[in-house]
């Protein structure tokens, strides 16, 4: 096989892995992976605009307005006016929000070595 070829082999690894970790966080904590991004990211960095989050999460404006709303009819972000202008809105992490991420860290992961060797 070429290094092309095998290079694909693991990226198709890690997709898998990727996926049984998203099919995970929606099973036992009732959150995507997005989402779980999207928490850890205001967790870290406070209240941020649509647009920052999309830039730092690397999502189309489309996506990120998604994965905001989402989390929001979960309870987990809140937005806000933003306090020059007041057609802006920033989005920040409820008490319900660090509350779910503190659960998803608590969690025992064995995550799978293609990962692991990642982290």
């Amino acid at each position: 096989m070429g290094n092309n070829v095998k290079a694909f082999c693991r990226i198709r690894e890690i997709h898998k892995a990727v996926c049984d970790i998203e099919t995970r966080l929606e099973h036992e904590f009732g959150v995507n992976l997005n989402e779980c991004i999207l928490l850890c990211l205001l967790s870290s960095e406070g209240s941020l605009s649509s647009g920052d989050i999309a830039e730092k999460m690397g999502l189309t404006h489309s996506n990120a307005s998604k994965v905001i709303r989402s989390a929001e009819n979960k309870g987990l972000v809140e937005r806000s006016l933003g306090s020059c202008d007041k057609r802006q809105m920033y989005f920040s992490v409820t008490a319900s929000g660090a509350d779910k991420l503190g659960t998803v860290d608590a969690g025992v992961w064995e995550w799978p070595e293609c990962i692991g060797r990642l982290l």
